[in-house]
């Protein structure tokens, strides 16, 4: 399994995704501002977009809240002009670290961010140096006990999905790029409810990681996180679940 969804199921286990409700609400203010102002404000014609304000309902923003971030990106209100950029470097043991993040100051950002990479045993690498491992793809979680394996199996890859796995109580489900919108709507149509549904960076490779480097990895990781610019982190770490989860639990 990619270090994408160990860490996500981590995160879920802990209730680690950011415990404020105004972070969360931060990011994804900032996702949809920077998807409208790049695919325009409608969300029939702007699959990012509509994404975006699926993730935004499911944590219950606000509907004004979620029109005024739209009519930002557009330039219909007034804002902070936001940029994304994606930072790309290396962290314990070697393991490959993709950083996305939309920001107003892309220079202090930058110092920031390579702070965080020395502080926990990781360097900030040039664009390019390991971007190249990740790749674009559809991402769903939905729960075994709403629906058999076999059945799920079935409507998914009809649909376009690639690949499903299982860990623990959820389906891993995989999906080209291309394939997102699809997949999401034959979900939706045969009433089939997912905790996840989003668009992420998958590994090629993967890198197996113990021991106090395991744990520097994780450090890193949160570190990482908890930065109010950072929008989304990916790794190709491999750990063991199970120590995984004693190292988060201590």
């Amino acid at each position: 399994m990619s270090g994408h969804s160990k860490w996500k199921t981590i995160k879920h286990k802990k209730g680690k995704i950011d415990a404020e409700r105004g972070k969360i609400f931060t990011r994804l203010i900032r996702e949809i501002t920077v998807a409208a102002r790049h695919g325009g404000g409608s969300p029939d014609a702007n699959p990012r977009l509509r994404t975006a304000i699926a993730a935004a309902k499911e944590s219950s923003m606000p509907a004004d809240n979620i029109k005024r971030a739209i009519m930002k990106g557009t330039g219909e209100l007034p804002g902070v002009v936001v940029e994304e950029i994606t930072y790309e470097g290396y962290g314990p043991g070697g393991a490959a670290v993709l950083v996305e993040i939309v920001t107003d100051n892309r220079n202090r950002v930058v110092s920031e961010i390579r702070h965080i990479f020395d502080r926990n045993s990781g360097n900030l690498g040039a664009s390019g140096s390991v971007g190249w491992i990740f790749s674009k793809q559809g991402f769903f979680t939905v729960e075994r006990n709403k629906i058999g394996e076999d059945d799920l199996l079935s409507i998914i890859l009809d649909a376009g999905a690639s690949d499903m796995q299982v860990s623990g109580d959820v389906y891993e489900i995989y999906t080209p790029f291309h394939s997102f919108e699809a997949v999401r709507q034959a979900l939706d149509k045969n009433k089939i409810p997912y905790t996840t549904a989003e668009i992420t960076m998958t590994p090629s490779t993967t890198v197996r990681l113990e021991g106090k480097v395991a744990e520097h990895m994780l450090k890193l990781m949160e570190a990482l996180e908890e930065h109010d610019d950072v929008q989304k982190v990916y790794s190709n770490f491999d750990i063991d679940e199970a120590i995984m989860e004693k190292i988060s639990a201590g």
